[in-house]
């Protein structure tokens, strides 16, 4: 599905579905092609939500180099004290985030930016907040060498690596009797992380056909979440993120936290204060939120859009600064209505697997 102008996202099937929680449910118990049309600016190029796509099927060796990956995720072989592994910073049991502000390295030391989960990660089309890496085997080989998260060399890795029987023997099965490099772990890394998907969640199973799996709630927060709200502008596909990268207002330009996100990698102006969109999916159990991991609650983020997002103004010093940074244009005040967070929030908490979202609420919905 296209792009779509506020005009068009303003008429047709969207005021039929806005005079009754029955009428909503007739509407989005279609096919998402018939869904009503959403609000989304123009130039914005709009894809439906929808399931996500399943890892395909390995051969013999991708296998193999999975579980190779697999193993190296787990193992603080890669780290220069021995102590640390990819998953201190990505828990299985947290969805491969950590539920810290940011997360803590070599010799306890603070990174800047909260670590986001792993889930879905393959189906990127860049990685980080700011999106420096262009591959999933280049994000993993720079934790590995940073001084803060990991602290290893190339030299003292591959060294470790090529000195293990175990290793050794591993590596042998995929890469013959080369000597084992930093791209041949990060190689296999890339390939078991392309594994990892959301299991199944109350959206996805309402988007199977089971027209229950979502309440009254969520499903009006379904609506105002494609429509009213303009979560669609940038939360959109099966991921629920466009992968591009937008300034929402948290740059901390000049301040403590400063971070001028996708700037520090393209040095373009116009990328100051700009992160990549996070993916919603699994968003209940992937807490704090934002690059600065700042809030705790999605109720917290919702707030935020619903007053439109902050727009730092700058101060008597800044005033002729050409990279004073500006909020990104697609967000305004909503004047969203208490229940209509309720929903939202009740929405955005079918996005997550293992939540229950059964509950049916009455609502009157409003023109």
């Amino acid at each position: 599905m296209t792009g779509t102008s506020p005009s068009a996202a303003s008429s047709g099937p969207t005021k039929d579905c806005e005079t009754s929680l029955a009428q909503l449910r007739q509407c989005y118990e279609q096919s998402p092609d018939l869904w009503p049309s959403p609000n989304i600016d123009e130039g914005v190029e709009y894809k439906e939500l929808g399931l996500l796509p399943q890892p395909k099927e390995p051969n013999a060796r991708e296998q193999k180099l999975r579980s190779l990956g697999e193993q190296l995720f787990f193992d603080p072989i890669l780290s220069a004290s021995g102590q640390i592994t990819c998953a201190s910073c990505h828990h299985p049991d947290q969805r491969f985030s950590d539920g810290r502000r940011t997360s803590n390295g070599h010799h306890f030391l603070e990174g800047t930016r909260n670590s986001p989960s792993l889930l879905n990660t393959a189906l990127q089309e860049s990685w980080f907040w700011d999106g420096r890496a262009a591959s999933l085997a280049e994000q993993a080989i720079e934790p590995m060498l940073n001084p803060v998260e990991m602290a290893g060399t190339r030299e003292g890795i591959e060294s470790r690596l090529n000195n293990s029987d175990t290793y050794r023997a591993a590596f042998k099965k995929v890469f013959s009797n080369k000597p084992i490099t930093l791209e041949h772990a990060a190689e296999a890394l890339e390939a078991w992380q392309a594994t990892l998907r959301s299991r199944s969640s109350p959206f996805d199973r309402f988007l199977r056909g089971n027209r229950d799996a979502l309440s009254d709630q969520a499903l009006l927060g379904l609506h105002l979440f494609r429509t009213k709200a303009r979560c669609a502008n940038c939360h959109m596909g099966p991921l629920l993120s466009d992968g591009k990268f937008h300034n929402i207002g948290l740059t901390y330009y000049g301040r403590k936290l400063e971070d001028l996100g996708r700037y520090n990698a393209t040095q373009a102006p116009g990328d100051i204060g700009r992160f990549r969109t996070p993916s919603l999916r699994d968003v209940a159990a992937t807490s704090p939120y934002m690059h600065t991991g700042n809030f705790p609650h999605l109720r917290g983020i919702l707030a935020m859009y619903n007053a439109g997002a902050p727009r730092p103004k700058p101060k008597e010093n800044q005033l002729d600064d050409p990279l004073f940074p500006e909020t990104s244009s697609l967000l305004k005040p909503l004047n969203l209505e208490q229940h209509e967070l309720d929903a939202l929030e009740s929405f955005l908490l079918s996005l997550t697997s293992g939540t229950a979202n059964r509950r049916t609420v009455r609502i009157e919905v409003k023109n």
